[in-house]
């Protein structure tokens, strides 16, 4: 008999499974979003080597002996010494069960992304919530904007409701929709905030912008405006690589049509991140996209959105992008590799060193785990309970247990034993699940979120009206050096499964297929193969998020607002060896 559940991986679609009696993964066709469709890394799960052995510095031991040493350690521990550091690799909701000891014990936790924190703080400050726009309501639309967002390898399930639809690609790279898009805008990096200031301008000089919706919910559109005339014109475009016949199109296109604009994080990768968003959802605005059927702007939304968690959360937090390990004495790793995925590896290595003693607890050998003096297995999504949310629609999935194995422990049976060591409440698995169980709502056999809204911002904006960025820094980057493009592996998943390896850059560039190359930042110095990809920019250099060493180019900076950090702030010299 199929068995149904939720794929738990960190990406926007959140697939719905079927288990056969076999025991092989399918996709569950009678979902209205994934449609039976699955992913790469989730069609070969089965195939992907796991822990199956918890180790106590370089030597086998049991999962009893594992946690004996977890709990003695923390017993002589200080809680103010002890970091809790959370990855993202699975976001099922009982992930968090482990975040409930730590803050009843006393721990210091983390804040901020790694992912999307400043293109978040841009959505918020403008609009005051950030409301997605679902599949089903993209299908209304008529035109369809993707800006830094490379649908086919991030949200592949939205292609299907994008189908005879005008679609207008902004991307240093041409994607594989971008090669079919209407219009293909090969913007420079770290120029998508002088653009959308410039669609703003145009927009409101042709008399394209919505002047009832902005009486009404953005009175203050003039200031905007005043403020995109601060933007030099020629000097601008020929900075961003972007000419005005095109801006010209793009307004024509969308002129009196529905549409939607979906953003991706590679816009936000840069300190002015969360500006970028803010001008973004400006130009949303001045075009009167929010509120109306088919219409919008779309990030990355919040999974927590209107959901209550259960569990006790840390109330002393560090900036994640820019932990020193070495500060504590205790580090506990749960489902992250920052040794390879925090920016400045090389700071993030030599300060993990000098942590007193390392803890990792996951499914799979990185470069964390083999640097930790303690790894625990952990249990597959396929292997435990949970709920499983959605950052790119409103979804929200039980996960039921569809096997056993002695293999690792989950996350609610780790927390239960640390829990009963030091004497912490902690309720039975069934209450928690119940508790998450109360806060779906079905519609048509489908599972949602009481948050899910059928068309955002029907109402009006939370604050009372949309506010518009009022100050900007135009200042661009002159210096030499090719611009850093740190997109996803459409093979893997940050530093999960399939890892790519090398440097792409454009064959025009002056480098030779194969050979090895030096790059070097403000952080680092690196050697890899040059690869070579004819849809990148002459400019820019590609190196997919998971490369091993890849952030040792990336900066250990904060965005300006969001605690993100900002892999592409800097550029980068590329020599021959």
């Amino acid at each position: 008999m199929n068995q149904t559940t939720a794929c738990p991986l960190d990406c926007y679609d959140a697939c719905r499974i079927v288990i056969d009696d076999k025991g092989k993964i399918k996709g569950d066709k009678s979902h209205p979003v994934t449609r039976g469709y699955l992913c790469p890394n989730l069609n070969h799960f089965h195939e992907q080597p796991r822990l199956v052995k918890a180790r106590w510095r370089g030597n086998e031991i049991s999962l009893d002996e594992a946690v004996e040493v977890l709990v003695e350690t923390l017993r002589e521990t200080k809680p103010d010494q002890t970091l809790y550091f959370r990855g993202s690799g699975n976001v099922g909701m009982m992930q968090r069960t482990c975040e409930h000891f730590f803050a009843s014990y006393g721990a210091i936790g983390t804040s901020g992304s790694l992912c999307d924190g400043a293109g978040e703080a841009g959505v918020l400050s403008g609009r005051g919530k950030n409301h997605i726009l679902t599949p089903e309501m993209i299908a209304e639309s008529e035109v369809v904007i993707v800006w830094g967002r490379n649908l086919h390898t991030t949200h592949s399930h939205l292609l299907p409701f994008l189908e005879n639809k005008i679609i207008i690609v902004i991307d240093p790279i041409q994607t594989a929709l971008a090669q079919k898009a209407d219009l293909h805008i090969q913007i420079k990096p770290h120029g998508d905030l002088q653009l959308a200031l410039l669609l703003s301008r145009f927009a409101m000089i042709e008399g394209l912008h919505d002047e009832a919706f902005l009486e009404e919910h953005a009175s203050g559109y003039n200031d905007f405006y005043e403020l995109t005339q601060s933007v030099r014109i020629k000097a601008t475009l020929e900075a961003i690589d972007v000419s005005l016949g095109e801006i010209g199109t793009v307004l024509e296109l969308i002129r009196r049509k529905k549409t939607a604009i979906l953003v991706g994080v590679g816009v936000q990768k840069y300190r002015h991140g969360a500006d970028v968003l803010r001008a973004i959802d400006g130009f949303g605005a001045i075009m009167g996209l929010f509120g109306k059927p088919g219409c919008g702007v779309s990030y990355l939304g919040n999974s927590l959105e209107g959901i209550e968690l259960p569990f006790k959360t840390i109330s002393k937090r560090i900036s994640k992008p820019t932990v020193d390990f070495s500060k504590y004495n205790c580090v506990f790793i749960q489902g992250s590799n920052p040794l390879a995925q925090m920016p400045d590896s090389n700071r993030v290595r030599r300060s993990f060193e000098n942590a007193k003693f390392r803890v990792y607890f996951g499914l799979y050998e990185n470069e964390t785990s083999h640097a930790a003096d303690l790894v625990i297995p952990a249990k597959t999504f396929l292997e435990k309970s949970d709920f499983r949310s959605s950052y790119g629609d409103y979804t929200f999935q039980e996960m039921h247990r569809l096997c056993e194995s002695d293999i690792g422990i989950s996350e609610y049976d780790l927390t239960k034993k640390l829990c009963d060591a030091f004497g912490i409440e902690f309720e039975d698995e069934a209450y928690y699940l119940d508790r998450f169980r109360r806060q779906i709502k079905s519609e048509e056999g489908v599972e949602y979120r009481h948050s899910k809204a059928d068309i955002p911002y029907k109402d009006g904006f939370p604050d009372g009206e949309f506010e518009f960025l009022d100050e900007i820094d135009l200042g661009v980057d002159t210096s030499e050096g090719f611009y850093l493009i740190t997109a996803k592996n459409p093979q893997g998943l940050n530093s999960q499964f399939k890892r790519s390896s090398g440097v792409f850059i454009h064959p025009e560039a002056g480098f030779e297929e194969g050979e090895t190359v030096t790059l070097v930042s403000p952080s680092g110095v690196v050697d890899m193969v040059v690869q070579y990809d004819t849809r990148l920019r002459r400019d820019c250099v590609l190196i997919y998020s998971g490369t091993p060493n890849v952030n040792v180019l990336t900066p250990a900076l904060l965005s300006y607002e969001g605690e993100c950090a900002v892999y592409q702030e800097n550029k980068i010299k590329v020599t021959k060896k």
